[in-house]
């Protein structure tokens, strides 16, 4: 079995190296590995065509930063192959990975994602993330992050998988729509998942894939203005397109709590009139940017499992 393994980059010559070298591991399972630059100023291109790999690099250069979910979206076009990869520059992976992740999606047809383990580059026992898990607030928060690895070894369903280390069934992608390239980077992964659960998929963490990950290599921090306001943007078209109009009234006051409690988290980070121009592109362009899901009779049982995991979610997050 074959896949297709899919990695934007901008800018990244000096994560290359590493990331490539350790697909070797692995180059039996590889059809073909899809690189997108993003207009990168470095020198990922001249690296990339001047360097022997063991599997077939594809190479798709772009004249400038597209984003990350458009970026994505250009590789899955270009896939060969049923089960596409996607996964950052910013990362080395353990042998045996892509086998494993592959094993555990053909299990079942009904599974849309696998999530590998991602633990923390400079420190190799710390979870990074296993799995993005979504809540009424409207937060996503990271499973695991700064546990110890040997918490997560068992296969566990998940509420989305994080597009930097994740298996997708290409079929299901086109099915669903691929990434919202509306969003360019942050919450695409999130949207797509609640989009698999509403036609009844699943999104699983894959504990014997380990992702050993740097963070932040393309944005530069946890926190800085672009990160801010992009993801406060994105989070409300998140709600705007997949919430049906029920479930927007009963979480409204939920919703409306945790963005109050973000802008007061970002005023103290001092982000937080970035944080408020973030929502208000969010509210001012959604019809016009934002495709609204269909709402479908079929799917209403899928409705209610998410917001019975929006729920237990919250619990959890408020436990802590």
């Amino acid at each position: 079995m074959k896949v297709s393994v899919v990695t934007p980059n901008y800018n990244g010559e000096k994560f290359l190296k590493t990331f490539l070298e350790s697909l070797n591991n692995d180059n039996e399972y590889i059809g073909e590995v899809i690189i997108i630059d993003n207009g990168s100023a470095d020198g990922s291109l001249n690296y990339l065509k001047n360097s022997k790999f063991d599997f077939p690099l594809v190479i798709i250069e772009n004249k400038q930063n597209r984003g990350f979910a458009p970026a994505v979206n250009q590789g899955i076009e270009k896939a060969r192959y049923e089960y596409v990869f996607s996964i950052n520059n910013d990362t080395e992976i353990k042998e045996g990975s892509i086998k494993s992740m592959v094993d555990l999606i053909c299990s079942s047809e009904d599974i849309f994602s696998v999530q590998a383990k991602m633990l923390q580059y400079d420190n190799k026992q710390l979870i990074d993330d296993v799995g993005d898990e979504y809540n009424l607030l409207g937060w996503t928060k990271k499973t695991g992050e700064n546990h110890r690895s040997d918490e997560y070894v068992d296969v566990k369903e998940i509420f989305s998988a994080c597009a930097g280390a994740a298996m997708y069934r290409k079929s299901v992608l086109l099915e669903l729509g691929m990434f919202d390239r509306n969003f360019f980077a942050y919450m695409e992964d999130v949207d797509i998942a609640i989009r698999s659960r509403i036609h009844g998929y699943k999104n699983l963490l894959c504990p014997d894939a380990v992702v050993y990950h740097i963070g932040s290599a393309t944005s530069g921090s946890r926190y800085n203005e672009f990160k801010v306001r992009l993801a406060a943007r994105n989070n409300v078209w998140v709600v705007y397109k997949n919430l049906p109009i029920p479930l927007k009234i009963v979480n409204f006051l939920f919703l409306f709590l945790g963005f109050l409690i973000k802008y007061v988290f970002f005023v103290k980070k001092g982000f937080g009139q970035v944080y408020l121009d973030g929502l208000r592109e969010g509210l001012s362009s959604r019809s016009e940017k934002i495709d609204k899901v269909k709402f479908q009779s079929r799917n209403t049982k899928n409705y209610f499992k998410i917001e019975y995991r929006l729920i237990i979610n919250t619990l959890k997050f408020l436990k802590k």
